[in-house]
């Protein structure tokens, strides 16, 4: 239960899961689900505090998928068991403990399909995992403000709901996306970019990224938080972004 470890098993699930179905032309299928955490925040060290979905989203044939509410976890999970592809599912170890309704029986969440957590009309926040949390935080801070922030849930990176993402972009004109995630090579860079690409005529400004710190995961319970986002960092780059 550390995605962590996932070295263990990237053979099998790089080589072999993630190409039958391509390699035997669509004829086997590899119904699987992998779950497994990430995330800091409980003083675990580098070696069991990495979030490292970024890795599974370079492989194509496999779908990715980050919840961050009960009711996302549990439509994701129904929608990942009845998938005939290979799915990993990255849970946030905390957000364990949050709590909240969970839909009805028939409640199923489409792999590929993003939620608007807050509507907005100034600034997109686009944020990955617990970090939608923090996100909505800041939007509720800056609410008292009159400033207006737009907070999405991908809920899925691969495939990725640019559709909605971008009608959200079209909206407000500026983005900000927050990855806890490291920042070089990340997810944030990849949704940034998209962001970018097919809504560079939206942009009153550039995309802006706040993603976890290139360096290992500190122990140590002071260095620790200053190595991811938060709520405050997410109200002063929305500052800073509405300013630019």
């Amino acid at each position: 239960m550390f995605g962590d470890f996932m070295t263990l098993v990237m053979d099998q699930l790089v080589n072999q899961a993630a190409k039958v179905s391509y390699m035997s032309g669509g004829r086997l299928s590899v119904p699987l689900v992998l779950r497994t955490t990430m995330g800091t925040g409980a003083n675990l060290g580098p070696q069991h505090s990495q979030s490292l979905y970024a890795w599974a989203c370079h492989v194509p044939g496999l779908k990715v998928v980050i919840p961050s509410t009960a009711e996302d976890a549990k439509g994701i999970y129904k929608a990942a068991i009845r998938d005939q592809n290979p799915v990993i599912i990255f849970e946030d170890r905390l957000l364990y403990g949050l709590r909240g309704d969970v839909g009805g029986e028939d409640h199923v969440v489409d792999i590929g399909k993003a939620d608007v957590k807050h509507e907005g009309t100034d600034v997109t926040v686009v944020a990955v995992g617990r970090m939608v949390q923090h996100a909505l935080s800041a939007a509720r801070a800056l609410a008292t403000e009159g400033i207006s922030v737009e907070v999405i849930d991908p809920r899925s990176l691969v495939p990725l709901d640019c559709e909605t993402l971008l009608m959200s972009l079209r909206k407000t004109n500026r983005a900000i996306v927050v990855d806890g995630g490291a920042r070089r090579y990340g997810a944030g860079a990849e949704i940034a970019a998209t962001l970018s690409e097919e809504g560079f005529d939206w942009l009153d400004a550039p995309v802006l990224r706040l993603c976890a710190e290139n360096v290992p995961i500190p122990i140590s319970r002071t260095l620790e938080p200053l190595v991811q986002p938060n709520g405050a960092r997410i109200v002063a780059g929305i500052r800073t972004l509405l300013v630019a």
